[in-house]
C-alpha cells in the first residue's frame, strides 16, 4: 500500500490522517475517534510511520465522511474529497 495524502487510517480507536508526505517524512494528525477527543500534529519518519499504523485500517472515504459528521466542528479536521 502507498502512502499518500489525506489518507486516514485507523487503529485501536485512534485516527491517523496523513497531512502531508515528503520522500522521507510524513506528517500526520492523531486523534480519537470520540467527540471533543485529543488531537496533535506530528511529524515523523516514513519507516516510523509504518510501523504506527502497522495492523491498522485504512479508511475509505465515505467511512471517513461518517466518522467526521459525528465530530464537533472544532476537532474536525479539513479534507479534501
Amino acid at each position: 500500500m502507498k502512502l499518500e495524502q489525506n489518507q486516514v487510517w485507523e487503529k485501536d480507536g485512534r485516527l491517523f490522517r496523513i497531512v502531508q508526505r515528503e520522500r522521507l517524512e510524513v506528517q500526520y494528525k492523531s486523534m480519537t475517534g470520540l467527540p471533543g477527543g485529543e488531537t496533535r500534529h506530528l511529524r515523523v519518519s516514513k519507516k516510523e510511520f509504518c510501523r504506527l499504523i502497522k495492523g491498522a485500517r485504512l479508511l475509505s472515504p465515505d467511512e471517513v465522511r461518517e466518522i467526521l459528521e459525528r465530530l464537533p466542528e472544532e476537532v474536525t479536521p479539513p479534507l479534501n474529497p
